[in-house]
């Protein structure tokens, strides 16, 4: 009986770290993403609407190349405090 109630343990711990993990990466995702995300949520709630979504979309587009472009800029620690002025 005891040794079935640690394996039970076992599995839901298991289970709460991999929940843990995958909600660490839609943080990462969404904080990387964000503005993309926000930009193309507002165009497409302007067209449901019946509005002009243009501003929306090229937030969304703007925002889109510059994850690009972060994305493909080599990390270091000599720009890291270039950000922050």
């Amino acid at each position: 009986m005891n040794t079935i109630r640690r394996l039970r343990g076992q599995g839901m711990t298991e289970y709460i770290v991999i929940v843990a993990l995958i909600g660490v990466a839609a943080i990462g995702a969404y904080s990387f993403l964000g503005q993309s995300i926000r930009g193309a949520t507002a165009g497409l709630a302007l067209e449901i609407a019946g509005e002009d979504a243009k501003a929306g979309i090229d937030a969304a587009k703007t925002a889109s190349e510059q994850a690009v472009t972060t994305s493909t800029t080599k990390a270091t620690l000599n720009a890291y405090n270039a950000s922050n002025h």
